[in-house]
């Protein structure tokens, strides 16, 4: 059962559902974790296999903190693609397989008998890190997250917007290379198409067919992404390996005008900028991101006003905006 000194009727379920893995915690009003779990997603498997494995990882995370089911109030989750809140639909994940319109928060229900509340696995991570992270005392911001896909939030004048058809913030399939690869999505050139993790390891394994060296090269013999991790494509770049400081070099450019696009946009204060790839390479992986942005603003003497900065929370981003999610409409 909970400690004496927590509220149970203050806690929620943070989830994080992500092309490769889930994480889950349990979550005090104040942002605490008090207890947490991980595993992977394997979308592979299937849709009602990806369920159990959320249900698993939510009671793991329960059973860490010595808590059961019945002294939390709710299950906030943010989950990949287009997101409808009001529904507690996925529309569409192509990191989940191809998941089209499921009921995610249904099913999550039925199976844990608690209310699920829904949105999209970036909006709840630039959540997190308004609230809790890089985006405290920023009005207007934007969070960019690279990892199996690209994804961004956008909170403007405190609020975080979601659009028409909740498909605001859909930034990893805004266009950057004209003609450039094939994205999931179906469209080419998509900063998703250029900058994931999923085309980081495309790029790498084409180069090492034609021939090219890197220390890579047995990670990239076979199997899907999750053969590389963000943390060896890190090890890598910082060790000097030729091919993938080449790669990451244009994946940084990519980024840089991506970010000035958003930008010259929307006129946010802060990018804020996270994900596991971006986590992995740590701050010295930004100052040519930020070369190239501030190159390409339209008001390159005001380049400064914008900041562009590592996300802080990292991995519990995207749990602690879950579960401020949850407890907004639960206080709604």
């Amino acid at each position: 059962m909970a400690k004496d000194n927590e509220k149970t009727n203050e806690l929620v379920v943070g989830v994080d559902l992500g092309g490769t893995k889930i994480l889950a915690a349990v979550i005090t009003a104040d942002g605490k974790i008090l207890g947490q779990a991980k595993r992977k997603t394997k979308p592979e498997a299937g849709t009602e296999s990806v369920i159990d494995r959320i249900v698993k990882t939510v009671d793991d995370a329960l059973g860490s903190a010595k808590l059961t089911r019945s002294d939390v109030r709710a299950v906030g989750i943010g989950a990949p693609g287009p997101i409808d809140p009001d529904t507690g639909t996925v529309l569409m994940a192509p990191n989940l397989n191809g998941w089209e319109n499921v009921a995610l928060a249904k099913m999550l229900r039925d199976q844990l008998d608690l209310p699920i509340f829904l949105d999209n696995d970036v909006n709840v991570g630039t959540l997190g890190e308004y609230v809790y992270g890089a985006g405290r005392g920023a009005s207007d911001v934007i969070g960019v997250f690279v990892g199996t896909g690209v994804g961004g939030g956008l909170i403007i004048g405190g609020q975080l917007r979601s659009g028409a058809r909740h498909a605001a913030g859909e930034i990893g399939h805004m266009i950057v290379l004209a003609d450039g690869p094939f994205c999931g999505c179906g469209n080419r050139g998509c900063i998703e198409a250029l900058a994931s993790r999923t085309a980081i390891v495309q790029s790498l394994r084409m180069a090492v067919l034609s021939g090219r060296k890197t220390v890579l090269a047995d990670a990239l013999a076979g199997g899907g992404v999750e053969r590389l991790s963000s943390g060896a494509l890190a090890q890598a770049w910082k060790a000097n390996d030729t091919l993938t400081v080449e790669v990451l070099s244009r994946v940084q450019h990519y980024l840089g005008l991506h970010i000035a696009s958003l930008v010259n946009f929307m006129d946010p204060e802060l990018i804020v900028l996270g994900g596991g790839v971006i986590e992995a390479m740590g701050e010295d992986f930004l100052p040519p991101i930020r070369r190239v942005a501030y190159q390409h603003f339209t008001q390159r003497r005001d380049a400064n006003r914008v900041k562009i900065v590592m996300s802080q929370l990292g991995d519990n981003a995207g749990i602690l905006g879950a579960a401020v999610t949850a407890r907004f409409h639960l206080n709604s």
